[in-house]
C-alpha cells in the first residue's frame, strides 16, 4: 500500500512540475499578430507593402488552402497581446485581427527573400509596453489662440480630493456617462490590462483589469477606481500628448472644427483649398485643412495633385474610393497622412505632416484629429488669402516635388524603349519619362555612357529614331533635340550646328565633336543629320579638366548606340542610306521633337 501511495505522489509531483513548465513555456511561446488574409498572392503582397509603411515587423506567409496571411511579429505571446491591443485601439489594424501560431504559417512571401519563421521572437515595438504611473506634470500654459480659431475655455485644475473608500468610489462611478466609462476601458486597454469589448459596461473583465492596474500602480486592489485613480490613469494615457497643446480649433472660413497641436503649430495662411498651419518650434510639424466645393472629378483631381507635392513622399499606401481618399507618404525625415471626403458638394479633410521617429505621438495625435474632425457649414472661398507668392514650382503655396535631375532621351522602338545617357540614371529611386510614366533600367553601359530604359506602361511615340548606316561628312549641318531647361519648358528645344570632327579631343574613335552650344539638360538627346537619321547621342559634359569653349560638345556615335542596345537584346532600326533627301528645318524639328523624351531621376 505504501509503495502504491509513493508512486501516486511521485506522479502527482511530476504532473504539477510539467504543468508549471508548460505555463512558463506558454509565456515564452513565439506567436504572431495576423492582420488580414487574402486569396491572391499579388493582393497580399500589395497589402503587406502598405502595412510596412505604418507598422514594424510586417511579414507575409502562405497559410494553406490558397490563402496568404499578412502578420506582424514574431513576438513572445505576452508582447503579441500588447501589440494586438495597442494597434486595434489606434485603428491601425482591423478589429478582427488575432494571435496566430507559428505552426499555422508556411512559406514566407514577404519581405521578398526573407525567412524569419524559426528565428525566435523580436522585441515589441516602442510604445506597446504598459507604462507605470508617472509623477504629476505641471500643466502647460494655454497656447495663444490662432486668428481663425475659437478655442474652448481653458480647463480649470480639478480640486484636490482625499482618496475615496470603495463605497464612495462606486457612488462616484455611477455618475459617469456611458462614453466616460468607454473612455476608461480604452485607457485600461492602452495600459495593457483590458482586452474585452469597449462597451461602457463594467463587468467582471473590466473589474479584473481595474484591479490589475491598481496592483501594478501600488494602489489597494479593490477593482473599483477612485476619482483620483481615474485621474492618474488618464494622466498616464495622455502623457505622450503633453507639450502638444491640443486645442479645438474652429475655422469658420474653412467650415472645419478639429483638435490641433497648437503648441507646435500656428495658423499661417489661406492658400485655397488649404488653410495652412506651420511649425512654431522644434517639432517640424505642419497641418493643412482641406476645404473646397466640387464633385467626384474635383476629388479625384485633388488626389492626383496631392501626390505631386513634397509634403507627400513617394513611399506609402494610397487608397481612393468613390467619395474619399487617404494618402500616406513616408521617407527618412517625415510621415505625411492625408484624408479627404466628398459630401453634399463639399470636399473637406486634413493633412498631418510629422517628423519620422516619433511614431507613438504621431499615432495618438492622428487618432485625436480623426476623432474630433467635424464638418461645419461652408467651404474655403477661392479668393481667400493673398496669393503674394507665385511660382510655377508652387501649388496653393506648397512646394511641388521635383526630380533630382532631368536629362533627355529618345525613343528607339515603337514599344517606347528609350536610349539616354548613363549619367541620367545613377542613384535614382524612381525614373520617369515625360514626368508621369515610370520606367525601368534595362541596361546601363557606363563604359560607353549609354543607358536603355523600358516604360512600365505602353507608349505610342510620335517618332522613332532611325540610325545612320554610313559616316556623316565633316562640316555637315546637324540638329540636336533636348530638354535644355530640364523640363521647365513642356517641349524639347532644337539646336543647329555642324559636325566638327569624327573623333574626340584625344582621338577617341566612337566620339563625334560638334560645333554646337548645349546645356546640361540636353545630355542624352539625339543628334540628327539633315535627312533625319540619328548619327549619335549627346554625352554629358565631362567633369573636371580644362574649360572648353561654349560651342564645343560631344556625342557618342550611332554605331556605339546600336552596339550597346544590341548587347541588351534590343535591335535598333537603321535609316535607308539610298534615296534619302534633306528635310527642311521645320520637318527636321518635327521629327526630332517627336522622338525626344524627358528623362527624370527622383530621390
Amino acid at each position: 500500500m505504501l509503495r502504491i501511495l509513493s508512486i501516486f505522489l511521485a506522479a502527482l509531483t511530476l504532473s504539477i512540475a510539467s504543468l508549471a513548465h508548460a505555463q512558463s513555456n506558454d509565456a515564452d511561446e513565439v506567436v504572431w499578430v495576423q492582420i488580414e488574409a487574402q486569396q491572391s498572392l499579388t493582393r497580399a503582397t500589395d497589402r503587406a507593402t502598405a502595412y510596412t509603411t505604418l507598422l514594424q515587423d510586417v511579414n507575409g506567409f502562405a497559410i494553406g488552402g490558397g490563402w496568404y496571411a499578412v502578420v506582424v511579429g514574431p513576438y513572445r505571446r505576452e508582447d503579441a497581446e500588447l501589440v494586438l491591443r495597442q494597434y486595434r485601439r489606434d485603428g491601425l489594424i482591423p478589429r478582427d485581427s488575432f494571435i496566430q501560431l507559428s505552426s499555422r504559417l508556411r512559406q514566407q512571401f514577404w519581405p521578398v527573400g526573407a525567412n524569419v519563421l524559426n528565428n525566435g521572437a523580436v522585441a515589441a515595438p516602442d510604445g506597446t509596453t504598459p507604462e507605470q504611473a508617472q509623477e504629476p506634470a505641471v500643466t502647460p500654459e494655454p497656447p495663444q489662440e490662432p486668428e481663425v480659431a475659437e478655442a474652448p475655455p481653458t480647463p480649470q485644475p480639478e480640486p484636490e480630493f482625499s482618496d475615496e473608500t470603495p463605497a464612495e468610489a462606486q457612488r462616484s462611478e455611477r455618475d459617469l456617462s456611458r462614453d466616460e466609462k468607454k473612455d476608461l476601458q480604452i485607457m485600461l486597454q492602452w495600459a495593457g490590462f483590458y482586452s474585452a469589448a469597449i462597451d461602457g459596461s463594467f463587468g467582471r473583465g473590466t473589474r479584473n483589469s481595474m484591479a490589475a492596474w491598481q496592483e501594478a500602480n501600488n494602489y489597494e486592489k479593490s477593482g473599483i477606481l477612485t476619482t483620483l485613480q481615474r485621474a492618474a490613469l488618464k494622466k498616464q494615457y495622455n502623457a505622450v500628448l503633453e507639450g502638444l497643446g491640443l486645442q479645438t480649433v474652429r475655422d469658420t472660413q474653412a467650415g472645419i472644427e478639429v483638435t490641433l497641436p497648437m503648441d507646435v503649430v500656428a495658423f499661417d495662411s489661406y492658400e485655397p483649398p488649404f488653410a495652412q498651419y506651420s511649425a512654431t518650434g522644434d517639432v517640424d510639424a505642419r497641418v493643412l485643412l482641406i476645404s473646397q466645393p466640387g464633385d467626384q472629378d474635383t476629388l479625384f483631381g485633388l488626389y492626383e495633385i496631392m501626390q505631386t507635392l513634397k509634403i507627400v513622399p513617394l513611399d506609402g499606401p494610397r487608397e481612393r474610393g468613390k467619395s474619399n481618399f487617404t494618402l500616406v507618404g513616408e521617407n527618412g525625415r517625415m510621415i505625411s497622412y492625408t484624408e479627404a471626403a466628398l459630401e453634399n458638394g463639399e470636399i473637406k479633410g486634413f493633412t498631418l505632416i510629422w517628423p519620422a521617429g516619433d511614431e507613438e505621438r504621431r499615432r495618438r495625435l492622428l487618432a485625436e484629429m480623426r476623432k474630433s474632425f467635424t464638418r461645419m457649414p461652408g467651404v474655403l472661398s477661392a479668393s481667400a488669402g493673398s496669393a503674394t507668392q507665385q511660382s510655377i514650382d508652387l501649388i496653393s503655396g506648397l512646394q511641388i516635388r521635383k526630380p533630382k535631375t532631368s536629362r533627355s532621351g529618345f525613343f528607339v522602338t515603337a514599344a517606347g524603349d528609350v536610349v539616354t545617357t548613363s549619367a541620367a540614371v545613377q542613384s535614382c529611386s524612381r525614373i520617369t519619362l515625360d514626368g508621369d510614366t515610370d520606367a525601368t533600367v534595362v541596361a546601363d553601359d557606363t563604359a560607353r555612357g549609354i543607358a536603355l530604359l523600358k516604360p512600365k506602361a505602353s507608349l505610342s511615340p510620335l517618332a522613332v529614331a532611325q540610325f545612320a548606316g554610313q559616316a556623316t561628312r565633316l562640316q555637315s549641318e546637324v540638329a540636336l533635340a533636348g530638354y535644355s531647361f530640364e523640363g521647365v519648358l513642356s517641349a524639347p528645344s532644337i539646336s543647329f550646328g555642324t559636325l566638327a570632327d569624327v573623333r574626340g579631343l584625344q582621338g577617341e574613335q566612337n566620339i563625334n565633336r560638334l560645333a554646337l552650344r548645349t546645356r546640361a539638360g540636353d545630355a542624352g538627346g539625339p543628334v540628327l543629320d539633315r535627312t533625319g537619321a540619328v548619327i549619335g547621342m549627346l554625352t554629358a559634359a565631362p567633369e573636371g579638366g580644362p574649360q572648353l569653349p561654349d560651342d564645343v560638345s560631344f556625342s557618342v556615335d550611332a554605331a556605339t548606340v546600336v552596339a550597346a542596345s544590341g548587347d541588351a537584346g534590343v535591335k535598333l532600326p537603321q535609316a535607308a542610306s539610298e534615296g534619302a533627301v534633306s528635310l527642311t528645318a521645320f520637318q527636321l524639328s518635327q521629327k526630332a521633337s517627336g522622338m525626344t523624351v524627358l528623362v527624370s531621376c527622383w530621390e
